[in-house]
């Protein structure tokens, strides 16, 4: 048997993709990933087979670079980092103005490799990112039958009259202007209608048999496998879901960094926090500059992941810190009391299969439902990155390093059930209802 797994050229989308592929993988069965070229290297990693396939203009991978992008969307990055500066509705309209080129680049030429590399590769079972829509334009236009995967907070995916980029929730460390949103909202809904018009017309050309689409953002494959925990999903919204499977997570393994691997060994008993922003946020070093003033205050440990961040702009760190552009995440969640990030979904789920509380500090679109949800849970809390100072950042540390009771109990029940690689297997025993790929 032969399973496809069809991925952007970013870090933060392929390792869960890949991590899934590890339940085919252990059975003796064949991966091959369709991705760019800048991923190359996690493919190998993985032990699988690799075909090229270039689903937009970017890439990442692992920690992205505006000056390492094609002319033209280097600008766009930097767009989107001055916008994350002003604030979560200026950051949210910056990428609903973008979506179109983000999310639809080239579709019908992009689909008609998608499918040359199905009729080439010739699989059995199909596994796609939600959001590579021109490579499920591919895959529903020709008949594929594939699961979607996504790999965001499951409101990457608007049921009911939610609107996709318009964030369903917010933490209460957010008030943004109702004047705002409700134009927000207005553009939010505008782009549906222009994305949707574009989507049906790649789709009219690949096949004009194929009924239109009312809303392209709610397009889904055969089943649908949503990279997050039930636990923190609400029955309400969960019943609004088509046919799918939560994953829970898929926390990849990680090889091993010999100069982490004694940091962690080192016999400092304090409690471990860890800071990372992501492969994109980590270029708000200024926010990072505020997170390490407020820990130096603590009698903790701390490891930093900075990312494009030069190390520098944090001020005096104590020599005790482990700081280094990349860090291996999972092995350091392993061993942290207290996680410090953007919301990530990648970092949300790593962190709750570890049993970390996180403190969210979240940028961009589905950042806030993220946030919102832990907070609900008591697993996390959240405050506004551009104006929570060092002092608020400390006392909310001081709160998470003190999770105790209920609130823990639950955590720890979470972390059990995410643990052993739950996810690759769900989704594994998902695609065994998905026929055949035709």
């Amino acid at each position: 048997m032969t399973l496809l797994i069809i991925s952007p050229d970013y870090a933060s989308h392929l390792f869960p993709l890949a991590t899934l592929g590890t339940a085919w993988r252990t059975r003796g069965e064949r991966v091959v990933v369709a991705s760019g070229p800048a991923t190359a290297g996690i493919v190998a990693d993985f032990g699988f087979e690799r075909v090229n396939l270039q689903l937009g203009r970017g890439s990442n991978p692992g920690t992205i670079r505006a000056e390492d992008q094609p002319t033209g969307e280097d600008d766009a990055l930097r767009g989107f980092f001055d916008a994350t500066r002003v604030g979560l509705v200026e950051t949210l309209r910056f990428q609903a103005e973008a979506r179109s080129s983000d999310l639809l680049w080239n579709p019908v030429a992009v689909a008609r490799e998608v499918q040359r590399i199905v009729a080439e590769v010739q699989p059995d079972q199909v596994i796609v990112d939600h959001l590579a829509f021109s490579a499920r334009l591919a895959l529903i236009s020709a008949g594929v039958r594939h699961a979607d995967v996504v790999l965001g907070h499951p409101t990457a995916l608007p049921v009911g009259d939610e609107v996709y980029g318009y964030p369903s929730a917010w933490p209460e460390a957010f008030t943004p202007d109702p004047l705002e949103l409700v134009q927000l909202r207005l553009l939010c809904e505008r782009v549906r209608d222009d994305f949707t018009l574009q989507w049906n017309d790649a789709l009219l050309q690949l096949d004009p048999t194929a009924p239109p689409s009312g809303d392209a953002f709610t397009e889904t494959g055969d089943v649908l496998l949503l990279n997050y925990p039930a636990e923190l999903h609400s029955a309400e919204r969960t019943a609004l879901l088509p046919e799918h499977a939560f994953l829970g997570s898929a926390v990849r393994s990680e090889a091993d960094d010999p100069e982490v691997s004694a940091w962690l060994a080192s016999g400092d008993d304090r409690p471990l926090v860890y800071v990372s922003f992501g492969s994109f946020l980590s270029v708000r070093g200024d926010v990072l500059a505020r997170v390490a003033e407020a820990l130096r205050g603590l009698d903790v440990r701390v490891a930093i992941a900075v990312g494009s961040t030069d190390a520098a702009e944090l001020g005096p760190l104590p020599d005790s810190w482990l700081v280094r552009s990349f860090l291996p995440q999972v092995t350091v969640l392993g061993h942290a009391a207290l996680a410090v990030t953007h919301g990530g979904n990648n970092s949300v789920t790593e962190a709750m299969t570890a049993g970390v509380p996180l403190l969210v500090l979240p940028f961009s679109t589905d950042q806030f439902a993220g946030a919102a949800a832990l907070d609900d849970a008591g697993f996390g809390l959240s405050l506004d990155p551009n104006t929570a100072g060092p002092d608020a950042l400390r006392q909310a540390a001081v709160t998470l390093l003190g999770l105790s009771g209920e609130p823990q109990e639950r955590l720890q029940a979470l972390s059990a059930a995410l643990s052993g690689g739950a996810g690759p297997q769900r989704a594994y025993t998902a695609l065994q209802t998905v026929p055949r790929a035709a």
